[in-house]
């Protein structure tokens, strides 16, 4: 079955830092997104081989330890052969933290991105586009 663009999903817990010197928590957060997006797309469904572009907002229950940018290189991996065929279709990455106490104003948020700001913390949100240039117009 073919996927449907964009998919929306909200991985639960803290994310893992490609820097992790531990194995075990490092496939932990791989499992633990590719499990989250499962629940949102088709099974079974074909990987699609489109160009890709990637939103992450993580939203910490408190101030964040570490780089935002850290979080990229596991999260983007755990995808690939699931979503995407391979992560060098991955054009485009839009990495954003929103720790407490930060005001952010959004203009037409999706019911995902709404229950990842009101619902439990730490939660990272992901949208996965096949088309890397949409918000670029």
């Amino acid at each position: 079955m073919e996927l449907e663009f964009p998919i929306e999903f909200l991985v639960h817990g803290t994310p893992v830092s490609s820097q992790s010197q531990n194995p075990a928590a490092k496939t932990g957060w791989k499992e633990r997104v590719k499990n989250a997006s499962a629940g949102v797309i088709p099974q079974p469904h074909f990987a699609s081989n489109d160009r890709m572009a990637v939103t992450l907002f993580y939203l910490p229950e408190a101030r964040m330890q570490g780089d935002v940018d850290n979080i990229v290189k596991l999260t983007i991996d755990a995808l690939k052969a699931h979503i995407y065929i391979d992560d060098a279709q991955v054009e485009r990455i839009l990495v954003q933290k929103f720790e407490p106490g930060n005001i952010f104003e959004f203009s037409n948020p999706t019911p995902a991105f709404v229950q990842a700001v009101t619902g439990p913390r730490p939660v990272l949100y992901i949208r996965v586009s096949n088309n890397p240039v949409e918000e670029l117009r």
